[in-house]
């Protein structure tokens, strides 16, 4: 009976948002499940506002309308849109999204709402949106083209800013990465997308959020630290991080044997990847994470990957190019690739 009652719609409830609607005007436009004012509102001057402008607005009791949260809300600032997430009985689904122009004024909602009571026992949570703005379409034909692809999506969906194809070993078959102008936008691309492909082109493709590392976490309470610059410990027989052999983050630092000469057992080499993430967690900084793209393959063999590495503490991810000799597998080559990029990286953080 409880679960049967919580899907009841409140009439009161109802009859205040209809009637907070008549009297200020405001306008609400319903699209794919969520309820949406702004986007800009009528009355808004000034460009779209940039990242780190949204919040999250968590544990919101189902009979609770934009009568009530959009007022809330106004209160700490101008809002350039308001979104609350609905489900097909009319009972909003529990969260809702909130933006504003500026980070500070996101920043002030936190401070100010997180824990806000609408009613009793129910205590608002209000954090930093991870405004993920990267989705990634996998499983497409071989034969796509990137100028092709980027004019379909353009004509499916809103903000489609780029597109990257991602082809090689280490991927199956061909996927893209695309860059939106805003979560909203890759948000109901997202929903759209794999539908409209299989009426369109009779094709079965999948989407994905693309990963978007973060060097620290969000806390609407208590904001984070700035992270104090990362420097690596001082070994005294190690001046730089020991090459490898295959990958060419640099030759193995162990120069051969002279004919006719003993020969010297030496240590094995260092594993760059473990290196370098024993050096972060030494510091409590959590892992790097790594983002590998394969680029082309030389008339000597070797394979080419761009890379970026997120090294926790560091304001931005640390890039640059290496190269690996074909593998057995798709994982040996990636792992490969991994290591010859944290050697650079050790490079750089040991030349700092």
């Amino acid at each position: 009976m409880e679960e049967l009652s919580s899907q009841v719609l409140n009439p009161d409830r109802l009859k205040a948002l209809e009637t907070w609607l008549h009297e200020t005007g405001v306008k609400l436009t319903q699209v794919n499940g969520q309820r949406k004012y702004g986007g800009p509102p009528d009355d808004w001057r000034g460009a779209p506002p940039g990242p780190g402008c949204e919040v999250f607005i968590n544990q919101i009791p189902r009979d609770v309308f934009e009568d009530q949260l959009i007022p809330l809300f106004l209160s700490v600032g101008p809002l350039w849109e308001f979104r609350l997430m609905m489900n097909f009985s009319g009972q909003n689904r529990g969260f809702a999204y909130a933006k504003y122009d500026s980070p500070a004024l996101a920043a002030a909602a936190m401070r100010a709402l997180n824990g806000y009571s609408l009613k009793p026992g129910a205590r608002l949570s209000v954090r930093r949106s991870t405004e993920k703005r990267q989705i990634c379409l996998g499983a497409l034909p071989a034969s796509t083209g990137r100028e092709q692809l980027l004019q379909v999506l353009r004509e499916l969906s809103e903000g489609v800013e780029s597109v990257t194809l991602k082809t090689g070993p280490l991927e199956e078959g061909v996927s893209a990465l695309v860059v939106y102008a805003s979560h909203h936008a890759a948000s109901m691309a997202k929903k759209v997308v794999v539908e409209a492909f299989k009426k369109r082109f009779g094709l079965v493709i999948a989407v994905k959020w693309q990963p978007t590392p973060r060097s620290q976490p969000d806390d609407p309470v208590r904001p984070p630290k700035a992270p104090t610059p990362l420097k690596p410990p001082r070994h005294p027989h190690l001046s730089q991080p020991p090459g490898f052999s295959r990958a060419v983050g640099g030759p193995c630092s162990v120069a051969p044997a002279a004919p006719g000469s003993r020969q010297v057992s030496q240590a094995p080499p260092v594993d760059a990847v473990k290196l370098l993430q024993g050096m972060c967690e030494v510091y409590g900084r959590g892992k790097p994470l790594y983002d590998l793209q394969y680029l082309h393959t030389g008339p000597d063999g070797f394979l080419y990957f761009g890379y970026r590495v997120y090294v926790p503490g560091l304001a931005r991810p640390l890039t640059g190019m290496v190269q690996t000799l074909p593998g057995p597998r798709p994982e040996a080559i990636k792992d490969e690739a991994c290591r010859a990029a944290a050697k650079q990286v050790l490079s750089v953080l040991y030349r700092a």
